[in-house]
């Protein structure tokens, strides 16, 4: 998964942007936004909380923007801010919300296409795990970094982030199976 943007591109625009260039700003939140949004859903689980944390998400990047080292893509930087946007926001409602709503809804309603079904499905099997196993997941599944672009984002060694990628699959295999997906 490239990003579209040239890296020469990129930091072209990233000297702009952090110059107060909203327009840079905007091309470079745009190539990113897709995946941006695909994490903020994985980890978020509903659309609501997603569009919360990508908002959050941007907003940070943006005032952040004068921190931004470009020894990584832009686009990584800003999957995990998302990401980290994401866990914010699961865990201030996470006392608030009944981890069964809608289930039973999603269940039985026989117009719901079935891979919408699936997804929903998933994102509640990614729910359940470990907030270390679901964010490394996430940026290695939905982000589509590399394991050592996760390890440099998240501070770790690569050994771990393939050790929470591998326990974190395994847990969610268990939760799908829980949920009555077979194989997982």
């Amino acid at each position: 998964m490239s990003d579209s943007l040239s890296i020469e591109r990129e930091r072209e625009l990233i000297a702009l942007a952090q110059q107060g260039d909203h327009r840079a700003f905007a091309e470079l939140a745009r190539d990113a936004q897709r995946r941006m949004w695909a994490v903020a859903l994985a980890v978020t689980g509903n659309q609501h909380d997603a569009e919360d944390a990508l908002q959050n998400a941007l907003t940070a990047i943006w005032k952040n923007l004068d921190r931004f080292e470009p020894r990584a893509r832009f686009s990584t930087w800003a999957y995990r801010i998302t990401s980290n946007a994401a866990l914010q926001v699961v865990r201030s409602r996470r006392e608030t919300l009944d981890p069964d709503a809608g289930l039973e809804e999603a269940s039985t309603e026989s117009a719901v296409d079935s891979q919408v079904t699936s997804a929903m499905v998933v994102r509640t099997a990614l729910a359940q795990l470990p907030d270390d196993f679901r964010q490394a997941l996430v940026l290695r599944e939905y982000g589509g970094l590399s394991y050592q672009e996760i390890a440099e984002q998240q501070a770790i060694p690569v050994q771990t982030v393939k050790s929470r990628i591998n326990r974190g699959r395994t847990q969610l295999r268990a939760a799908l199976v829980e949920l009555g997906v077979d194989g997982g």
